[in-house]
């Protein structure tokens, strides 16, 4: 994967390089957004921070308005990438910018006819909102600001569901999400409705992250029925090697171990 990332950022100096040369601005942006998206890849984050920013000065210097889907994805990263670095108010002040200024979007774009503003375009900007919504998430969970985590999650989860479907895999990650940041506030039955949904799903739709639903399952289990939960944890083990996911095999047995304990304890 690194010799993979390395080759494309060579390629993409010399696409630049002719792009500049050729003065072509649509080809320009289009690379700087690419360099960028592989430095973010490679965890080169103060880079694909400058390439992000100016991918959009070029595009806000042509036409572009700061409300363009394109602009937002990028702030979005921008926000990812501050969170990363622990910039919490760059990180704030980013993913606030995005969600207010998608949420005035769609309201604007609700009424319009199907020959003005195509549903695709309508669709596609939701789930940009429930991308910037689930990023959002993620990062108040890690900060341990639960409660908002938890709206943030909730409204991802509607969004997704609406546009996409209950059975689609970014619904299934959702409602897994959003399970495990209301079992860490202590709402185990809820938690355990939406994980339980969330396990179903991803079974019947042979979702690639199944065992990571699984773990969480099982997590949730721990809260009342041992035996369950150690039954869970052993099919979430065995589908994680074989798919060879040593982190969340090396996890599940760490938790299997941390159940046995418990048992133990409870004794």
């Amino acid at each position: 994967m690194k010799g993979e990332l390395g080759e494309a950022e060579r390629v993409l100096h010399e696409a630049l390089r002719l792009s500049h040369q050729a003065d072509n601005r649509k080809a320009i942006v289009y690379t700087y957004s690419m360099m960028a998206n592989v430095a973010f890849m490679q965890g080169q984050l103060d880079n694909a921070e400058k390439l992000y920013k100016a991918s959009m000065s070029y595009l806000l210097a042509g036409d572009t308005k700061e409300d363009d889907n394109a602009i937002l994805e990028m702030s979005l990263k921008l926000a990812s990438i501050y969170a990363a670095q622990k910039q919490h108010k760059l990180a704030l002040a980013g993913y606030e910018f995005c969600i207010l200024t998608l949420e005035e979007k769609i309201a604007k774009q609700k009424d319009l006819p199907e020959d003005v503003l195509p549903a695709e375009e309508k669709a596609n900007t939701r789930l940009l909102l429930g991308m910037s919504l689930d990023s959002y998430a993620r990062y108040l969970l890690n900060i341990n600001q639960l409660p908002v985590a938890q709206k943030m999650y909730e409204k991802a989860l509607q969004i997704s569901n609406d546009v996409q479907g209950e059975t689609h895999p970014q619904t299934v990650v959702l409602m897994n999400d959003l399970a495990t940041v209301l079992d860490a506030q202590g709402h185990y039955d809820e938690a355990y409705s939406y994980v339980k949904r969330a396990a179903e799903l991803a079974k019947e739709t042979q979702h690639p992250e199944e065992h990571m639903v699984l773990n969480n399952l099982a997590a949730i289990l721990m809260h009342k029925d041992f035996l369950q939960a150690k039954q869970v944890y052993k099919e979430a083990l065995k589908q994680a090697q074989q798919k060879g996911d040593v982190a969340s095999a090396q996890h599940i047995q760490e938790e299997l171990a941390e159940l046995a304990k418990r048992r133990k304890g409870s004794k």
